[in-house]
């Protein structure tokens, strides 16, 4: 069945790209909710913004979701990747600014959060999206694909210059808690040159080497206390990922494959599944298959203590 959040938890911090401090308060909704953020800061005009793929507005440095009126909220994939990961299909997400938070740069403090405040069942059945055909779309040498399978999978492959990254590949069958045991406290990433060339043009005014991301330099790692994982760049990478799926509106049932793929792309996949006729069908979700979602059977002791 449909799930929420028991009560209201709030999170502050300074967006990673725009530098500007906002608090978010994940509020609970009911039954055929969805997930949508509202913008707390402003008094007029249509604050409502879903977290949905057709209202994302393409960026290759995040995500960043846009209402028919233009109004914004940037950087949602950690939250909707800890969303995803611990089961809540409705939420009221109110933010009094135009970027979420990135506190740590992971989806840990988020999912210790929601898992403090407990899940919540609502008397409605769920429906998920069960991917019925094979979808592939490319960009260059980045592609991602989405395949039918019988629980949700990622398996994604990175390649980069820098020694200290490098070729990075892994495969995770996101059910049964494996979502926060593997994957949520993985922190966003970028080169030192990225840093400055953003910096200079007014982004990642947020930023933080080993606070809020991990900073590589060739074969160093420039953060304070190391990685958290040694192949965290790709884990990280699977993070986003589940966090952009679950832009479809309902879970997903389907396995993806993103290679050196990134918001934009994974976002073009879902608007080519849904343009793609049979290739998507919305099911109700019995208890078998609900047991083959992220965040079924996800305990406490299981969050990764390092947030």
């Amino acid at each position: 069945m449909q799930t929420t959040i028991k009560t209201a938890i709030s999170f502050s911090g300074i967006g990673l790209h725009s530098g500007q401090p906002a608090t978010v308060t994940i509020r609970p909704a009911g039954a055929y909710h969805g997930i949508w953020f509202s913008r707390s800061d402003l008094d007029v005009g249509d604050r409502m913004i879903p977290a949905r793929w057709d209202a994302v507005n393409r960026s290759p440095l995040c995500t960043k979701l846009e209402n028919n009126s233009g109004l914004s909220v940037s950087t949602v994939e950690h939250l909707m990747a800890a969303l995803a990961g611990c089961g809540i299909h409705n939420a009221l997400i109110e933010i009094d600014g135009p970027e979420v938070p990135i506190l740590d740069g992971s989806a840990a403090p988020f999912v210790r959060g929601i898992m403090q405040r407990g899940v919540r069942a609502l008397a409605a059945p769920l429906r998920v999206f069960k991917i019925l055909k094979t979808v592939t779309v490319s960009d260059g040498d980045a592609t991602a694909t989405i395949a039918p399978s019988e629980t949700m999978k990622i398996d994604f492959e990175i390649d980069f210059a820098d020694a200290a990254i490098g070729h990075q590949a892994k495969s995770l069958v996101m059910n049964n808690g494996s979502f926060a045991r593997e994957l949520c406290d993985s922190r966003t990433f970028c080169r030192q040159s990225d840093v400055d060339t953003m910096q200079a043009n007014g982004l990642a005014l947020g930023g933080s080497a080993g606070e809020n991301a991990v900073v590589f330099d060739g074969d160093k790692v420039l953060s304070p206390g190391g990685l958290r994982h040694v192949d965290e760049p790709v884990r990280h990478k699977m993070l986003d990922a589940l966090g952009d799926l679950a832009l479809a509106g309902a879970p997903l049932i389907g396995h993806y494959t993103g290679v050196r793929a990134g918001h934009s792309l994974t976002n073009t996949l879902l608007r080519a599944v849904f343009a793609t006729p049979g290739a998507v069908e919305l099911v109700e979700c019995d208890f078998e298959m609900a047991s083959r979602l992220p965040g079924f059977g996800l305990v406490w002791d299981e969050i990764p203590a390092v947030a």
